[in-house]
């Protein structure tokens, strides 16, 4: 089997298997590219099984991701589940680093591992999803002299993911899937054919590429990706550092966890919430044991815990209320993203 002359990446998520089954049946068995994907699924999600329908419809040699495994030209490596799937030179990586965007298997992982590699011979690919992910790694791939496609969001069953691409990323291609495949292998062919290489590599993406590969960087490395910023981290309380190169907002820890400002939001929210639900735990125990307080006093003719029961209760609703606001507000927002 044939070194491949270009790689592309696929990063998907919600809506995702029926729209790469239509993509990969597209694509011929002696595609000269080999074909790696991010899809998001469960932990305990068979991925054998996906497999096994991806290569029902394409004459492409489909297999779940190995670590040292070999690229090779007309295969395709799909993600396991709870890793993160790169590339190093000619070899796929597996990983179980941090989460990116919250997520492992990470689109922006892949694409960066992607374009640090193979530079303008990477086209990136991104698909049906929720939320944001891949919209940073085409960002990455672009400043490596690739080429970035999105399935038309008029078309996608969930829209999240390539709207938020196209907002941020002078994308080049943007078409419904059944248009991908002949756009994709004329994006390979010998037309395009040229070294690796055509673009420099960032030297910021050179260094992220590789703290993915051993998943933990230092505040030094911090310190060259961007500045420091008076955030946490919201997987896991870290410093956070505003990585100032490129024009997507992003922030990451030297733990290794990195968010696009959409996500960090996000995660931010969740934590915050996390935390109120806990507060409001904390609170209702309170509130049970000034009640039994309370009856005690009044046993005994006195009422010193009553007005402080009073007040907890209503501080108890209150926290009650504000907490199933935001949660109707957050399923709205989900619902219209």
């Amino acid at each position: 089997m044939a070194a491949p002359t270009h790689l592309i990446v696929i990063g998907t998520s919600a809506g995702g298997m029926p729209a790469l089954t239509q993509l990969v049946a597209q694509l011929p068995a002696a595609l000269p590219a080999a074909v790696l994907v991010v899809q998001h699924l469960a932990p305990d999600a068979d991925t054998e099984a996906l497999v096994t329908r991806l290569a029902a419809h394409t004459g492409l040699r489909c297999q779940v991701a190995g670590h040292g495994a070999p690229l090779l030209a007309g295969h395709l490596y799909l993600a396991p589940p709870e890793r993160h799937l790169l590339v190093k030179e000619d070899r796929v990586l597996v990983t179980k680093g941090p989460f990116e965007n919250g997520y492992r298997p990470s689109a922006d992982a892949l694409f960066r591992a992607a374009a640090v590699a193979f530079g303008a011979q990477v086209v990136g690919v991104v698909l049906t999803g929720m939320l944001h992910d891949g919209t940073a790694g085409l960002e990455f791939i672009k400043r490596c002299g690739g080429t970035a496609v999105v399935q038309d969001p008029a078309e996608a069953e969930f829209p999240s993911m390539p709207e938020s691409a196209l907002r941020n990323v002078a994308v080049d291609h943007v078409l419904p899937v059944a248009a991908m495949g002949a756009l994709l292998v004329g994006l390979v062919g010998p037309a395009h054919a040229g070294p690796a290489h055509a673009l420099s590599i960032p030297p910021d993406l050179r260094l992220e590429a590789a703290i993915a590969e051993r998943t933990v960087g230092t505040a030094g490395q911090m310190g060259e990706l961007g500045t420091l910023v008076p955030f946490t981290c919201p997987d896991c309380g870290g410093n956070l550092w505003d990585v100032t190169q490129g024009e997507v907002l992003r922030f990451r820890c030297h733990t290794g966890h990195a968010y696009t400002a959409a996500s960090m939001l996000e995660g931010s929210q969740r934590k915050m919430q996390e935390t109120l639900w806990v507060a409001l735990r904390m609170m209702e125990e309170r509130k049970n044991l000034l009640a039994s307080l309370a009856a005690r006093d009044e046993a005994y003719g006195t009422g010193r815990h009553t007005e402080r029961l009073d007040d907890l209760k209503r501080h108890v609703n209150r926290m009650r209320e504000f907490l199933l606001d935001e949660y109707e507000g957050e399923t709205e927002d989900t619902a219209t993203d």
